[in-house]
């Protein structure tokens, strides 16, 4: 059983509130848009497993670090992430052949700042995007999902707020 944390869009910017939800988790998922190798330094600092992807907006030092798509395994469940993905029935194009032909258990995508947790009936998966973390961005308010997988089950899903996109800490 692994308590997995997941965010997006932090776009440089850190709150010490990632720390406090983040931090009982066995991993976190970064789904781009990390924006500094600082943020992803304090990040990987946590020392849960650290994942992530790059995003449109980062740059080379993070895209030497980071893949653009992260396939793997956690628990039973089989995990695809890209930064731009789109979601069910409108995956963006530069990833929908690799989805359809071989769907995961679980998408995780970021970049458009809209939290969606919502299941491809048709492709058997559940898509997560846990909306912008940061401040930059036209979104209001600041989330993240925590859920945990045990074996291949996803158990305890939970949107969390963490303040107005105009809070500054």
């Amino acid at each position: 059983m692994k308590k997995i944390g997941i965010i997006s869009d932090t776009h440089a910017y850190w709150d010490d509130k990632y720390e406090l939800y983040l931090g009982e988790c066995d991993e976190i998922w970064h789904a781009g848009d990390i924006g500094s190798v600082e943020l992803a330094d304090r990040f990987e600092a946590m020392k849960p497993i650290f994942r992530a992807v790059y995003g449109n907006c980062d740059g080379y030092d993070l895209r030497a670090r980071y893949p653009e798509i992260l396939r793997f395994k956690c628990e039973d469940i089989d995990v695809m992430m890209k930064h731009i993905g789109g979601y069910p029935g409108r995956y963006d194009r530069s990833i929908a052949a690799k989805i359809y032909a071989s769907p995961p258990d679980l998408f995780i995508s970021g970049h458009s700042h809209i939290l969606k947790v919502m299941p491809d009936k048709r492709l058997d998966l559940l898509h997560i995007n846990p909306g912008a973390a940061g401040i930059q961005g036209w979104h209001k308010e600041r989330t993240l999902v925590r859920l945990t997988i045990e074996g291949n089950k996803f158990t305890d899903c939970e949107v969390i707020t963490i303040g107005q996109k105009q809070t500054k800490l």
